[in-house]
């Protein structure tokens, strides 16, 4: 039970790293619709930061669930 626990901290940290890491342009003025972007394809670290947070996200809701059913 505490293995789950430290994986529930690892991966929440990862997570937290990976989401920051992505990057962004243009902060608050593309919300008020200040610029326009242009579709773009993720190529190298962007693509690897990218499906990383998908992984740790999908395994952080397993690490939570997982106590409820051991």
């Amino acid at each position: 039970m505490t293995f789950i626990y430290i994986a529930q901290i690892v991966v929440a940290l990862l997570l937290i790293i990976s989401i920051l890491l992505q990057s962004r342009g243009g902060g608050l003025s593309s919300v008020f619709g200040g610029s326009s972007t242009i579709f773009q394809v993720k190529r190298g670290a962007e693509k690897f930061i990218f499906n990383l947070t998908i992984v740790s996200s999908v395994l952080f809701v397993v690490l939570c669930l997982a106590p409820l059913f051991i």
